[in-house]
């Protein structure tokens, strides 16, 4: 989808606002330009998805810092490159914790094995955790629902809902972000 530049600084304009409209539109505009960046950094498709989607996020969280002076795909791209650099960073680390670790393996297959206690707390979380996603509006439960109890992909969720796969990511990361306020407030 080509777009002019004028009609992109609109475009923004609208999403500083808060239009919903037109943070679609700006995800749809921008997303193959992200993802292209990140799967040749990654070279894992699911990676290359997932920091996609957190640089979309963290760009609507934070469009009002930005500048509208430099081009809005070249802002896009150094959040995720900052993300990406993250990602390995954390890997590092769990790598070396997971080396470092490796002496007290027998230790850990024993520490492991969930005790009765243990299985009471997970059901009692999964059961808070439900409570608060039934806060949630239908459509925003129905996509949590479908992508992490379901384990659909975001194109079978896509073909579920009958709506665009940008929709269906969209729709994902306003959820999560409402669940997490949710979370939060306890």
């Amino acid at each position: 989808m080509e777009k002019t530049d004028d009609s992109i600084k609109n475009i923004i304009k609208k999403a500083k606002e808060g239009n919903q409209i037109a943070f679609s539109t700006l995800l749809d505009t921008f997303w193959n330009d992200v993802y292209g960046f990140q799967l040749l950094r990654t070279k894992n498709e699911n990676d290359a998805e997932d920091i996609t989607i957190r640089t979309f996020s963290r760009a609507f969280d934070k469009i009002d810092t930005y500048d509208d002076a430099y081009e809005f795909k070249t802002w896009l791209i150094a959040i995720s490159k900052n993300l990406h650099v993250d990602l390995i960073r954390k890997r590092k680390r769990s790598l070396l914790d997971e080396m470092e670790s490796q002496g007290d393996a027998v230790k850990k297959v024993l520490d492991e094995t969930p005790t009765v206690e243990d299985r009471l707390i997970t059901e009692q979380n999964l059961a808070d955790l439900l409570l608060d996603i039934k806060k949630l509006k239908p459509h925003y439960q129905e996509v949590i629902n479908l992508r992490y109890f379901n384990e659909l992909s975001y194109a079978a969720i896509a073909k579920e809902l009958n709506e665009p796969v940008n929709n269906v990511k969209v729709k994902l990361l306003r959820a999560k972000k409402l669940l997490a306020e949710i979370i939060k407030k306890k």
